[in-house]
Formats: structure tokens, sequence, C-alpha cells
């Protein structure tokens, strides 16, 4: 049995009483679906500027029968002090996703990216304490990095984020670092890379590469590439994002400690290659694909060629191993996809 497998038994014989913040989001309906089906009490709490209703609906619907009784949404905004101590009473864990997640948007409007990143997620983490909560997981991200060629990139390589929003990660995991040490309130960073799965949005300026794509080639749509195709990322299935913030909510850490881990699959795809493998497994209901090409255009600005992670250091302090490979993760987001596009 797997150190994932005794987490979730763990939790099964004894549930606890969880805030999630950005509940309705992509990953945070997905930790939603996850502890409910375990027989967790979960309290979600978004405002619904990214993330949907729908979300949460399915994800309800997922857990199975009763999953309802034991979850309570509440809508409002992370940078409300008042709010986020109410959410965060009688809780025993927090896993916090709630965030702007966008590079672009945070060049375009710094400030509103530092509200909501740094003093929202300041708010949540006080309230907590204040709480006397158990542990903050928290979502941080591979941005921190920023262009670092030295790959697979590892938990102690130095910091050079490239953006506000990547400055805004590693004040994050600044801040937890620093209230664990003065409080005691234990705090676990999970530095994100590429991550994908089923209720990812595939719409919008700032979606992301697979569910992009996918709806694209499904609706007849144009597929870009920025660049010659050989950028490669690290993308990770979010049932490993779904594990990581499990175990890392219930690994033995001490009072006062804060970790900060990478949270990946551990292996590079380049774009073409993945434009490939989606192309391909979708043809077979999409006659149209069939010598379907992307269109080619000059590499943005900014942009990272490439992104790979170590993941070691999950792997020792908490027994991460993904649960699904890309291949893996891919056969389930384009089930996803080719049933809520019809």
């Amino acid at each position: 049995m797997s150190q994932y497998e005794q987490a979730l038994d763990q939790l099964r014989t004894h549930p606890q009483r969880w805030l999630i913040t950005g509940a309705a989001g992509f990953i945070g309906s997905n930790l939603v679906e996850a502890l409910l089906a375990a027989n967790q009490i979960v309290v979600g709490l978004d405002n619904f500027t990214t993330g949907r209703r729908t979300n949460l609906e399915l994800a309800l619907r997922a857990a199975g029968a009763g999953a309802p009784k034991r979850f309570e949404f509440v809508e409002g905004d992370i940078r409300s002090q008042d709010l986020c101590r109410k959410v965060c009473r009688n809780a025993d864990v927090i896993l916090h996703q709630a965030a702007q997640v966008s590079v672009p948007a945070s060049v375009t409007d710094p400030t509103a990216t530092h509200e909501i990143n740094v003093t929202g997620f300041l708010n949540v983490l006080l309230a907590g304490r204040e709480a006397g909560v158990k542990r903050v997981v928290y979502a941080s991200s591979c941005a921190v990095y920023g262009d670092s060629t030295n790959l697979p990139l590892a938990e102690e390589e130095p910091p050079r984020p490239l953006s506000p929003y990547a400055a805004s990660k590693l004040a994050n995991e600044g801040y937890a670092a620093a209230l664990a040490h003065i409080t005691g309130l234990e705090a676990v960073g999970l530095r994100y890379f590429n991550v994908f799965g089923p209720r990812q949005d595939p719409k919008g300026v700032y979606a992301a590469v697979i569910p992009l794509w996918t709806s694209a080639m499904i609706q007849r749509e144009p597929v870009r590439i920025f660049g010659d195709g050989s950028t490669s990322r690290d993308f990770c299935p979010v049932p490993n994002v779904v594990q990581a913030n499990l175990l890392g909510a219930s690994a033995p850490l001490g009072p006062g400690r804060h970790e900060v881990v990478n949270v990946a699959v551990g292996a590079r795809t380049s774009l073409n290659d993945l434009f490939e493998t989606i192309r391909a497994r979708l043809q077979t209901d999409y006659p149209h694909l069939r010598g379907f090409q992307p269109v080619y255009e000059p590499f943005r600005a900014g942009d990272i060629r490439h992104s790979h992670a170590r993941i070691e250091k999950a792997r020792q302090l908490f027994g991460y191993t993904p649960s699904l490979s890309v291949q893996q993760g891919l056969t389930e987001t384009l089930a996803w996809f080719r049933k809520a596009e019809k």
C-alpha cells in the first residue's frame, strides 16, 4: 500500500474539517471532490472571478451520496480579513488555492495581483493561526524559478521571478516560512508545474495549452504554437496535485516547520509531441483532424523555453509518487472534454 493510500485510509477513519480557498476553480474543485469522497467535512470559499459553480456541482456529484451534507460553500474574497476569520473557524487544515494565476494579467495590473496573491494569502495565514489550524498547504508555482536552465529544477535552485505573478508566489513562501518560525504554524508550499485535467477552462485569453488546444481541435479552430514547437514543459495531471495536497497535509512535520516542494511528473514533453498526441487521440471521433496541422508563430517575449522538475524532495518528505503519467492524464482529460463538448 502506497503512502497516499495509507493517508486516504487514515482520513476515512478520522474525518477532519478542511477549508479550501478557490474551491470552485479547476484544482480547487478536484480537491473538494477527493476530500468529500474520503468522508471529510469541507468548507469551500470562492468569489467566482475565475471559478465556476458548475465545477462544484460536478465535484459534489462525483463525490457520491451524502457528499452535499458534508459540504458548506461561502461566496467571498480572501482580501476580506473578517471573511477569512469566519471560514477558518474550526478548520483543521487549510488548502489554499485562491489566486490570480495569469502572468500577463499580473504584468498589466501588478497591484491587483499583489492584493489577491500576497495580501489575501497573508489574511488566510493569520486567520488560520488565530483559529488554531494545524497546517496550511498552499499553491506556489514553478514560475519562481524563472528562466533557469539548470534542469531538472530542484527546490534549492535560486529563485528568479520574472513577473509580478512569480514574485507574488515567492512572497507567499517567504511569509509562510516567517510565520511558521514565529508562530509555530505548520505550512507546506507546493510548486505546481503545468497542471492539467478535467474541469480546466479552455476559454479565455490565458487558457492553459492542453484545454485550449483540445477545445480548438474539436471546434475546428486553429492551434497556435509559439516558436518551433521544441519548447517543453513538465505537464502534471491534476490527480498528482490532489495527492500532493493530501500528503502535504498529513505528513509529519512538527510545529514551526515550513517546507516547499515541486509537484510534477518529473518528465519533459515538447509542444510538438503534445500536439501530435492530442490530435492522434481525438481523430478517431473527429475525422476532420486527419492531416490537421498547427500554426507556428514567433516566440513570445518572456516565454520560458524548457521546464522540468526534480521531485525527489516530495517523495522523500511525503511519499509522493505521481498517480498518473502524462499519457494517462491525457486519456482522462480528453475523455472529459469529449463529453463536455457534446
